[in-house]
């Protein structure tokens, strides 16, 4: 291994996924404790409970996230409100690689999900596509 980093998790499925799905860290905190206890059905404010510890997620960012996931398909809400994880396919496998690059690589995860955010980085990446090709 010569040291260099392994980027072969960041494919453009993965980052596509990531653009579309997760806005911030903290909705990838979100959505990787609702898919840690996927068995578990969640009120927001138990979620925000349980992340608090790591950050300050508010109500009003958790309700608009969770909105996002829902809207993705990968969280479910009951008739009370509570939420749960919902795994399917394809993005099932993304969550499990957002989880492994959490642990593994957390500084570049973060890098990426906001670089993303950022609409001149992504046309300045689109164009280096485009010359690759």
């Amino acid at each position: 291994m010569n040291g260099a980093p392994d980027d072969s998790d960041f494919t453009d499925d993965f980052c596509a996924f990531l653009q579309e799905s997760i806005a911030t860290v903290d909705a990838a905190e979100l959505l990787l404790l609702l898919g840690q206890h996927g068995d578990r059905d969640w009120s927001v404010r138990e979620l925000i409970a349980k992340l608090s510890a790591h950050g300050s997620l508010g109500e009003a960012d958790a309700v608009k996230y969770l909105e996002a996931l829902e809207h993705r398909g990968l969280v479910a809400r009951a008739a009370d409100g509570r939420v749960r994880y919902r795994s399917s396919g394809a993005d099932g496998a993304h969550v499990a690689t957002l989880h492994k690059l959490y642990v593994e690589r957390p500084v570049t995860l973060f890098r990426v999900i906001y670089a993303l955010r950022d609409g001149k980085i992504k046309t300045l990446a689109d164009a280096f596509r485009i010359f690759r090709k």
